[in-house]
This record gives structure tokens, sequence and C-alpha cells, in this order.
């Protein structure tokens, strides 16, 4: 069965689905910021079809999250390296990781714990305000259209009621 694609819709977390969106690839994704670089590395670790991690593989590097590095002639063998676009998802598998371990995790606690070099604690993610660094609560935000959210569904979108009209300055429409 061929899947939808998500990549053409006026949603970055539907396009983001349509790039990370199947079992394998947020897992090559973490394995990456834990340090795998090889396939070897991914394959053993991961437990995948070579067939399989080859195709999440070459998509990660296509769209540009890692990149394959040469390191031996011959014969030619590559290394796969975070890119910076790449680097910048860790606050994504961080986030999935703290969710994680408060709904999911064992009863002994946590199976990894995130360590932050620069203070020395442990630590875990949290989302917060770009402008007065408070956490983010559901019940504290709202959504309005963007600048890229597509003219020709506008209208409709401001219908449901679900978004505030950006022209209003926050007030919700509806």
């Amino acid at each position: 069965m061929k899947r939808t694609t998500f990549a053409n819709w006026p949603c970055t977390v539907a396009r983001t689905v349509d790039l990370i969106g199947d079992w394998w690839t947020p897992l090559i994704l973490r394995e990456s910021f834990y340090g795998a670089k090889r396939f070897d590395e991914f394959e053993r670790t991961l437990g995948l079809s070579r067939n399989v991690l080859t195709q999440r593989l070459n998509r990660l590097v296509e769209e540009n999250l890692l990149e394959r590095v040469r390191y031996r002639e011959r014969p030619p063998r590559y290394e796969y390296h975070l890119t910076a676009q790449g680097r910048d998802f860790f606050p994504v598998i961080a986030a999935m990781m703290r969710w994680g371990d408060r709904w999911l995790a064992p009863e002994a606690g946590p199976p990894v714990i995130l360590h932050h070099n620069t203070c020395a604690h442990d630590t875990h993610a949290e989302v917060v305000c770009a402008h007065c660094r408070e956490p983010l609560a559901h019940a504290d935000v709202s959504v309005r259209l963007g600048p890229g959210f597509p003219a020709r569904h506008r209208e409709s979108a401001l219908a449901t009621g679900r978004f505030d009209d950006p022209d209003r300055a926050g007030v919700p429409s509806a």
C-alpha cells in the first residue's frame, strides 16, 4: 500500500512526520545523537534489515539531516555525520525522551539520562517560550495562521475557529 505524502501540506508538523514518521528514522537519529556513525553500528544497535537501514540512511542524507563522509578509499567506506539540520533535531528527540520517561519508563526509572555537560547536572527537555522562558503548556498557547499558510485555504481555516486571525492581533476568531 502506497502511503500518503504530507510533504506539501501547509503544516510543518505534517511535513516533519512525512520525513521522520516511520518507526526507524527517529531511532537512527537517536543513535546518531548517541554517537553511532557507521552502517554496522546502526545495524547492530537497531537490529533492522540492511535494505531498510540503507533506505532510511539515504533519505536522511537526501534531506540533509546526515551527510556521508568517506573514511576509507579501498574499499570505499562511509560514516554518517549529523549536519547542522540534523543536530537541530536533537530537541525533538529530547522531548520524546522526556514524554516517554514520564509516561512509559519502567518502574526502575528512565533507561537513559541526559547529562548537561555545561552545568554538570542531569537534565531533561523543557519546552519554553522563546520570549519569556516560561514553560509552554497547551492551555496557555493559542495558534494563528502564519505567513506561509496558503492564501487559498485561509478563510476555510479561520472558519473552523481553531486559529486566531493574524489580522486581529491575537484576538481569537469565533
